[in-house]
Parts: C-alpha cells; sequence; structure tokens
C-alpha cells in the first residue's frame, strides 16, 4: 500500500482552522473544500495521459491531454461530499458515483445502505472520497464495495488519518494508493480520531 501525505503549509493552515471548534460551519465548508482542492492535485498527479498535437496562435506543437475515458469520484456518504465540488473543479467531466455507509455506533461496524457506480469501472482510475479514515472499517468496506463492481485503480483521498486506519487497510487492501492532509495519534474508545476535529458529517451539515 502507498501512504502519501501532503506536507504542504497551506494544508497545515487550513487544518489548523478545521479543527478549531469555534469555526463556523459555513467556515468549514469552505476550508475543507480549499484543503480539498490541494489534495485533489496531489490525488491526480498520475493520471494517465495521451500524447496529441494542437496548434498554438505560432505553431503547431505536441503535447498532453487525460485519456477520453473519464475518471471516477466516489464520495462516501455522507461527509465524502465535503470534497466532491474541488474534485469536480479539477475534473469537471468526472463521472460520479454514490456510495452509502453509516457506522454502526455499537460495533463500529459500517452498513452499507445505498450504492450507485458508473460504467466501465474496470478501466478508469477511481476516487475514494472521505474526509475521515479512522477505523478504517467504512474505508475498507468502500474499496471491497468498488473491487466487487470491477474497479482496479483505487485511491483514497482523506483529510485526516488515524494509524489504526491505515494499518487495517493495509491489511485489506495491500494495493491501494492514499492521499492524506495528515496523520493523527490514535483513535479514542468510540472509534474518533484524536486530535481530530469532531464527526466531518455532522460539522459539514450541520446536524451535531
Amino acid at each position: 500500500m502507498t501512504i502519501h501525505v501532503v506536507d504542504h503549509p497551506l494544508v497545515h493552515h487550513k487544518l489548523s482552522l478545521i479543527r478549531d471548534r469555534k469555526t463556523p460551519g459555513s467556515l468549514f465548508r469552505a476550508l475543507i473544500e480549499e484543503a480539498g482542492l490541494i489534495l485533489a492535485t496531489e490525488a491526480t498527479r498520475t493520471l494517465p495521459t495521451e500524447s496529441v498535437v494542437v496548434e498554438t496562435p505560432l505553431e503547431r506543437t505536441g503535447t498532453q491531454r487525460l485519456r477520453s475515458l473519464d475518471p471516477v469520484l466516489v464520495p462516501v456518504l455522507r461527509a465524502g461530499l465535503g470534497l466532491l465540488p474541488p474534485f469536480l473543479q479539477l475534473l469537471p467531466t468526472a463521472k460520479v458515483g454514490h456510495l452509502g455507509l453509516y457506522r454502526d455506533h455499537d460495533s463500529l461496524v459500517p452498513v452499507p445502505y445505498y450504492r450507485n457506480f458508473p460504467p466501465l469501472l474496470e478501466a478508469r482510475p477511481v476516487f475514494i472520497l472521505d474526509p475521515m479514515l479512522a477505523t478504517g472499517g467504512s474505508a475498507s468496506e468502500a474499496v471491497r464495495q468498488l473491487k466487487g463492481a470491477g474497479a482496479i485503480s483505487l485511491t483514497l483521498v482523506a483529510l485526516l488519518a488515524a494509524p489504526e486506519g491505515l494499518e487495517r487497510l493495509q491489511g485489506d487492501h495491500p494495493d491501494l494508493t492514499i492521499w492524506v492532509g495528515a496523520v493523527d495519534r490514535q483513535l479514542n474508545e468510540k472509534g474518533y480520531i484524536l486530535p481530530g476535529l469532531g464527526d466531518a458529517g455532522d460539522r459539514l451539515f450541520g446536524t451535531a
């Protein structure tokens, strides 16, 4: 498994504000998108390209474009929706799938409740979007669902990860690529990341 931590001063700055419990919901959403744009830029650096020839105002030149088969973005509902806008800003023609998972707060086991994926997953780069990689249970189930639907090239993008979640994914999906903004210290007894940022979904959508 390949893990990339985006060590960038703007990510550090925005995460400091995202973590702050006093940050209001509107600013929290904006900061998630701003940090997500940096993550999206980094996570897409290995997208396959093809050679094309274009006419500049002065001459013909060879250059590179993304392959015509669009990537797939799969936000894990509901918090993953917060990372979808920055990815679509960079990849406006990307196909969007949705995967609904909720975590049983007693067992911490992910429970699927909705799934809708674009076609040709086996031929497309697929990005799983979920701000928090905590226990790794939901992320592992998301990867399992997408592999079962045919996906081969899978990248998980998260703002924060816990060591326990990374270890879980290393065991379950050693072929996965992960991009994160930071790796935090540990999980608490309820499976929340410490120091973390609280419940990303509740803070994004004002349901706390």
